[in-house]
């Protein structure tokens, strides 16, 4: 199968010609193996059953050897002998050269098994599931670089040709790179289901050598999808796990860390700016998977379910977009966050780039809930506004952008400055 270019080669590109060493992370299955050997001259897998043993004795007795190869040299899943991070580090302080090393991980590790953090020679990229553009659903025809630029969006351009049933489709089966040589969409669902069941049966066990019931596990998962895109708190879920199976707090933390290690959690913080009192904004993360076929699977549901209820679906289609919108702002430092008050107003990401530039955005599945989406983004600016007016010293900056994401067919710029985008029609 030819290689389906991913929006973070170029940014893989320029880490290596920056960095001595460039630690790709990601959940397993998203792609980083294959987008790093498009890069790397020479590899070592160090999962090889043939040569695992052996690569673990070398690393224990002169790791040294195993950085041997043309540069770029990939060490896949180098966290089955984390000393090599410390020989990859040392190796880039003497040659003093960029681009020597990629190193690839499907679960983070212990920073105490390291001997140094690798500042400024070892730098970080963040991989996710594929997005809707790069899997070839959405057209592309919106920049997400274009809209913070403020430039003209042409109406008549801004039509996405996936409906509904597409959208819920794509949520479903995940963004796996793997579905891309599936022939049928029944085949296609079978890897999101075979990747969850390989995530509660192996890899939460397999993170750190921990024993871990699969039972447990997949209730958590479950419990967490039913509050997927939600506030609800951890001794929530954990009250609903144990409706069903017998779970300790002290447990709870440790599955729910290993989740993370994994990537397969990544919540969502929230924005707090001094437009309220501290007390009326919402402060806890909202709770979000880093592909949301993580949640249909954990839900055990299809399609089918969904297509009969919207209103559940719209949840899962935040998450979508949530996926999308790090995908596409990531060249850009993009961070998401979100802001949500007492009074009911809210934003459901606020997407930071690294240059102080922001955007407040609302999710909408459906046309009927745009105007409300877009009455929430003018109000927070009218009072980012109206406390500028008061506080001369230390200012808010006003939103640079103001969107609406929806799961509509059509895309246009509003009258009070809002655009309103189909995810359909975004890229990066």
């Amino acid at each position: 199968m030819n290689y389906i270019k991913r929006i973070c080669d170029s940014e893989l590109r320029d880490k290596l010609d920056a960095f001595g060493a460039v630690h790709v992370i990601g959940p397993k299955w998203c792609g980083k193996t294959t987008t790093a050997k498009q890069f790397a001259k020479s590899y070592i897998e160090m999962q090889d059953p043939d040569m695992r043993d052996s690569y673990i004795h070398t690393a224990q007795i002169k790791p040294s050897n195993l950085l041997v190869g043309e540069n770029p040299r990939l060490i896949d899943e180098w966290q089955i002998a984390p000393n090599l991070w410390d020989a990859v580090r040392v190796s880039v302080d003497k040659r003093n050269e960029s681009g020597l090393y990629i190193l690839t991980g499907s679960n983070s590790i212990d920073k105490t098994a390291i001997m140094h953090t690798g500042t400024g020679r070892i730098d970080t990229l963040q991989m996710y599931p594929m997005s809707l553009y790069e899997s070839g659903e959405s057209n592309g025809k919106v920049s997400l670089t274009s809209l913070f630029e403020n430039k003209a969006l042409a109406d008549e351009e801004c039509i996405s040709d996936l409906t509904i049933d597409g959208i819920i489709q794509a949520a479903c089966r995940g963004g796996w790179p793997s579905i891309m040589n599936k022939k049928t969409d029944k085949a296609k669902l079978m890897v999101s289901g075979s990747y969850f069941d390989s995530l509660c049966r192996d890899d939460v066990s397999n993170v750190d050598s921990v024993k871990r019931e699969e039972q447990g596990t997949r209730l958590l998962l479950r419990s967490y999808a039913r509050n997927i895109s939600t506030f609800a708190s951890n001794r929530t879920i954990l009250r609903d796990i144990n409706a069903n199976y017998s779970m300790g707090e002290t447990t709870f933390y440790d599955y729910l860390s290993a989740l993370k290690k994994l990537y397969v959690i990544k919540d969502v913080e929230a924005w707090c700016p001094s437009i309220r009192s501290k007390t009326a904004i919402q402060s806890s993360d909202k709770k979000e998977f880093i592909d949301p076929s993580i949640a249909v699977a954990a839900l055990g549901v299809g399609p089918e379910y969904f297509n009969t209820d919207l209103k559940a679906f719209g949840f899962i289609f935040e998450t979508l977009c949530i996926r999308d919108l790090r995908v596409y702002s990531s060249s850009m430092g993009g961070t998401i966050s979100y802001y949500h008050d007492r009074y009911g107003l809210e934003a459901d990401a606020v997407l930071h780039l690294k240059d102080g530039r922001y955007a407040l955005i609302e999710i909408k599945l459906g046309s009927n809930e745009i105007e409300e989406g877009a009455s929430h983004l003018n109000e927070i600016e009218r009072l980012i506004a109206e406390y500028n007016s008061h506080e001369k010293q230390v200012p808010l900056r006003l939103p640079d952008l103001k969107m609406v994401l929806t799961g509509t067919p059509f895309g246009y710029k509003r009258e009070d400055g809002v655009f309103v985008i189909p995810i359909g029609c975004l890229k990066n």
